[in-house]
């Protein structure tokens, strides 16, 4: 038992991101597009091969929640707040596994993964060009957890200790299942529901289950495409796809909690960040980063999230929340993959 008195819990795909700069005919190559995340098919297959024996890739610890959890905990643990975060997935019993979990444990999460001895932890290929980058995901293991993992000892403590729970869209191609036990949880105990759209895949070729979600959402997190694929797959915003219209539609949507209003984020990369709740939309400025700065965006829209998260469960103001998503974006795209410096300068 590990008494885990923490507030935040995510879970999702635990992946090992495997990244590199490529030239834009890597890209062609595997028919992939710059600024998007899909599932590998067949055809997507060998590129992790290709990555590992051409382009001296770097191992990073990756997942989108799993991302955003280290984040939060990276900025908790400057507020002298450790051990607040816990993350949960399926990962395979291999090296890439042993090196996802003491990843997380060395910043500070407690990784209760699911172990698979069948399947290979799963992998991310990011091609990174030009500072933009794009994702192919092979989940494996990631693919196979199941609600029975939420009946361990440990899995209860965590749920049950937290008060605000995480999981990005991408984990609604796994187990619906087990985020519907979370999501029930967060209604029945009065606790705060967290959802990502995670990429425009997810919007077209998974609206069932992301419909089934949406009730539970007390703040739903997307980008501009993800919130466009979104308005356009459900007939919101009208014929201009006025995202700002758009965040006020989501908002406003059914909620299996009515006690509290719903809250829409969606960011815009440099351009301004939207939030709608309430009835009311508000736009807060981006501080433009110099381009020369700028490493690779892997992992922005996860580290917004991030900082989001730990001034949310610290009680902070949702401008509060924005300004140190902000932050932890602008850090983590002056560097390559979801990395940090050891200690978090910023204040709350």
């Amino acid at each position: 038992m590990s008494n885990f008195t923490g507030v935040l819990m995510g879970m999702g795909n635990p992946l090992l991101d495997i990244s590199s700069d490529v030239p834009e005919s890597m890209l062609d190559k595997y028919d992939v597009k710059l600024n998007n995340a899909i599932l590998a098919e067949e055809k997507h297959l060998p590129i992790y091969k290709d990555l590992v024996d051409n382009f001296n890739p770097q191992y990073i610890a990756g997942g989108a929640t799993q991302n955003s959890i280290r984040v939060a905990q990276w900025m908790l643990k400057a507020q002298g707040k450790l051990n607040a975060t816990a993350f949960m997935g399926c990962v395979g019993e291999d090296a890439f596994g042993k090196q996802l979990e003491d990843c997380a444990s060395a910043d500070g999460v407690l990784a209760h993964y699911m172990k698979d001895k069948e399947t290979p932890t799963g992998t991310c290929a990011v091609l990174v060009n030009g500072g933009e980058r794009s994702l192919v995901a092979n989940l494996a293991a990631a693919n196979n957890f199941k609600p029975s993992h939420l009946e361990t000892d440990l899995a209860k403590e965590i749920y049950t200790s937290a008060d605000f729970y995480y999981i990005a869209g991408f984990f609604l191609t796994v187990s619906v299942e087990s985020l519907k036990i979370i999501a029930d949880h967060a209604v029945e105990k009065n606790k705060t529901f967290c959802l990502n759209f995670s990429a425009p895949f997810i919007v077209d070729f998974f609206g069932e289950q992301l419909a089934t979600a949406m009730p539970y959402t007390d703040f739903v997190f997307a980008n501009e495409s993800e919130a466009e694929a979104y308005a356009k797959k459900n007939g919101l915003g009208g014929e201009s796809c006025d995202l700002k219209q758009v965040a006020l539609e989501v908002a406003k949507m059914p909620k299996a909690n009515a006690s509290k209003p719903r809250t829409v984020v969606f960011t815009q990369g440099s351009e301004s960040t939207i939030v709608a709740c309430d009835g009311v939309v508000k736009e807060y400025a981006v501080d433009p980063l110099p381009k020369e700065d700028l490493v690779d965006t892997n992992g922005a829209g996860d580290a917004f999230v991030g900082g989001f998260l730990s001034v949310l469960v610290s009680g902070g103001s949702v401008e509060a929340a924005v300004q140190a998503g902000h932050y932890a974006a602008r850090v983590i795209i002056q560097r390559s993959g979801c990395t940090f410096p050891e200690k978090c300068d910023y204040k709350f």
